[in-house]
Parts: C-alpha cells; sequence; structure tokens
C-alpha cells in the first residue's frame, strides 16, 4: 500500500477550562490513504469532532492539552507554526461544518465567500477566480449557478447552502476533505444526495474524505473504513463491510442492532 498521505498518532486531547481537568480524547490513531473514505462514527460525546477538528488545526491552543502526532507533508499540525497550519488549511486540508448557515457570511454574497480561498492560496486574476467558482458550483450540482453566486445565505435552502459549504471546502481542491455531521439538519432525500455527491467527488477528484457522523447507515453507503469512538475511546476500526458483518465490540454491536441510528 502506498504512504498516507495523514497520519494520527496518539491523539489525547484533554480540556482545562473547568476546575477538573476532562479527557475527551484517548489515544486516537489513524492512517488515511489519498482517495480513501474514512468514517468515525459514535454517539454525541464520543469525542468524533474533537478529533476532525484537531485534524483540521482548529482547536484552540489555550486551555487545552494536546499530546501526540497529526502527520500531514511531514509536519506536526498539533505543534507547528500557525503560518505552516494557514498554508494548509482550507488549501490541502478542508472542512465543512453540520450547520451552513452558522458557517456561511450573512451579508457576503455566495461568491465573494467561495474566492475567498482563491484569493488567499493562489494567483488566480478575479476573471480566472470567478470562472473557477461558477464551475465548481455547478460541480455540486446546483443549478444556474450565476444566479447563486450573487445570492446571499438566507435566500437559499439548507440542502443548497450545504452544498455551497462543500463547493467551499473543495474549491482549492484539497487533498483531503473532512465532513463533520454534515448531513444532520437534511431531509432523508436531501441527506441521500449529499451522500452521492461526496461520492461523485471522490471518484473524480481523488480526494480523500474523513467523514464524521452519528449514523452507522451513512458511513456504510461512503466509507471504506470505519472507525467506532465511544467516550473518547475507539472502541473498534476496520474495513466497513466487515465491520458491519462481523462486529467485534458489544457497543459496535449495540448500535447495528439498535438501527445504526443515534443521537
Amino acid at each position: 500500500m502506498s504512504t498516507p498521505i495523514l497520519t494520527v498518532n496518539d491523539l489525547n486531547i484533554e480540556f482545562h477550562d473547568h476546575l477538573i481537568p476532562e479527557t475527551v480524547v484517548y489515544d486516537f490513531n489513524l492512517t488515511l490513504y489519498a482517495g480513501e473514505t474514512v468514517g468515525i462514527v459514535g454517539e454525541s460525546g464520543s469525542g468524533k469532532s474533537m478529533c476532525a477538528l484537531a485534524i483540521a488545526g482548529l482547536l484552540r491552543r489555550k486551555d487545552m492539552k494536546k499530546s501526540g502526532e497529526i502527520i500531514y507533508n511531514g509536519h506536526n499540525l498539533l505543534s507547528c507554526s500557525r503560518e505552516i497550519l494557514r498554508k494548509y488549511q482550507g488549501n490541502d486540508l478542508s472542512i465543512v461544518f453540520q450547520e451552513p448557515m452558522t458557517a456561511l457570511n450573512p451579508v457576503k454574497k455566495i461568491g465573494q465567500q467561495i474566492e475567498e480561498s482563491l484569493k488567499l492560496h493562489t494567483s488566480l486574476t478575479k476573471n480566472e477566480c470567478y470562472e473557477k467558482t461558477i464551475k465548481m458550483l455547478s460541480d455540486v450540482e446546483l443549478n444556474n449557478p450565476e444566479r447563486i453566486y450573487r445570492q446571499y445565505a438566507h435566500e437559499l435552502s439548507g440542502g443548497m447552502r450545504q452544498r455551497v459549504m462543500i463547493a467551499m471546502a473543495m474549491i482549492c481542491e484539497p487533498k483531503i476533505l473532512i465532513a463533520d455531521e454534515i448531513t444532520t439538519a437534511l431531509d432523508v432525500i436531501i441527506e441521500s444526495q449529499i451522500i452521492d455527491l461526496l461520492k461523485r467527488l471522490n471518484n473524480e477528484r481523488k480526494t480523500a474524505i474523513l467523514f464524521i457522523s452519528h449514523d452507522l447507515n451513512l458511513v456504510k453507503k461512503l466509507c471504506e473504513r470505519v472507525i467506532v469512538m465511544q467516550g473518547g475511546y475507539v472502541m473498534e476500526s476496520g474495513a466497513t463491510e466487515e465491520v458491519f458483518r462481523n462486529p467485534q465490540a458489544d457497543y459496535t454491536k449495540s448500535l447495528i442492532n439498535a438501527g445504526a441510528r443515534f443521537y
């Protein structure tokens, strides 16, 4: 197998913003290969989103103790300088969050927000940025991308806003896309469309996807491998098909028996 593009070794995350420190992730490990899709699944408070935020470099550096390694392109993202981290954020590593209405700027047009990463990470001209943004809006299956380019977030439906967030994350053609609970607020039809969209982008662009979810069924649809977390610990990991067919951990068995959807 080729060399992984991202390696997480013994990641531990401990909060120090209360009287008693609280550990929320224990000894988390991950190897992610180019073009691979990996799911991290678990109930609320399992630590899955903390792992995603750490990989994306979005955990605050105060009131928190982090140990271990997150190795990308030879750098440990836990301890590297902010300059190096900013070089990769939004360019090589992108993240899409659960609620786009809070992530999108309500007073900026959609096109302006998507173009921000291009202006930060590329030397494209204004017209080239526009053309690339229109193409990306079309690639995420939004009709009439020229109109959406000129609209504001409140003028779009929830499913359309989530597609815009995916367009923003993919505009610089990242090597890794982190999708953190991105279907939670969507109805089942739009949810299925978003999963199909991620599968297509993964197949066409060979972007590795780290898919964070509370829904084992969605992970089964999208991901080649799955990591099951509970209370900050990894309870089980392996090929998705094998984990579903022959789960080893009692916790995984209970999730599958419960219908694989929980909150």
